[in-house]
């Protein structure tokens, strides 16, 4: 059996040395604007804007291209609350004895706490779902491979999409996060891998004084 493949046609210009330095001067200077954001606007955003990033985040590469993922997108009011329920309940044991002091302490800059009222403000809620192997068609368990790797380089999609849209979004991961499978009445061969709000800012949001990591301490060359 013969495997079939085409030419790759990438839908780039061809860009000098010059252009392509302004070009990615450019491209970080957006991408350092991205921030996480924990207050949201309840304004609407189109279930259809939801879908298109969702399969913007299903082309991330995968390894033996078995895309290990599901995303459930979330609106219905009734079940926001439940997962936010669920959710602080989870949160609360986290700040009052899961957390250690030095964890605690790191997390002071953010001024945030185990209340989080963002998961039924914003329109909607977005929880990533990784396979930890394929159902065949017969329910016989198949193989999915470098499943973390392959659905955190989805979500990585998926957080540039919503940045490049002008949404916000939280990457938000109450431990231990199997309520969520069991709300979504999702099947045994997931696991739950993030959960992500989804709207525009508030119009009095507000984010923490923080700074990302230069050049020199994120960067090793060997030229």
């Amino acid at each position: 059996m013969s495997n079939k493949h085409f030419k790759f046609q990438q839908n780039v210009q061809s860009f000098t040395s010059v252009d392509l330095i302004k070009k990615s001067k450019n491209l970080l200077s957006d991408k350092l604007t991205r921030r996480s954001l924990r207050f949201f606007s309840d304004d609407a955003v189109p279930k259809e804007v939801i879908e298109n990033i969702l399969l913007i985040a299903s082309s991330a590469p995968s390894g033996a291209n078995k895309q290990p993922w599901n995303f459930c997108a979330i609106s219905n009011a009734k079940l926001k609350a439940e997962i936010r329920k669920a959710a602080e309940e989870e949160e609360y044991e986290s700040y009052h004895g899961r957390m250690n002091k030095e964890w605690l302490e790191d997390l002071k800059k953010f001024d945030t706490n185990w209340q989080k009222p963002f998961l039924e403000t914003a329109p909607w809620i977005i929880v990533v779902f990784k396979e930890i192997y394929e159902m065949g068609a017969e329910g016989e368990k198949k193989q999915n491979y470098y499943v973390n790797e392959s659905v955190g380089i989805a979500c990585g999609f998926l957080i540039n999409a919503i940045h490049e849209l002008g949404l916000v979004t939280l990457t938000h991961t109450p431990s231990p996060m199997n309520f969520l499978s069991e709300i979504l009445n999702r099947p045994k061969n997931e696991r739950p891998f993030l959960l992500l709000p989804v709207g525009y800012p508030a119009a009095d949001a507000t984010v923490p004084d923080i700074k990302k990591k230069t050049s020199e301490e994120v960067i090793n060359w060997f030229e």
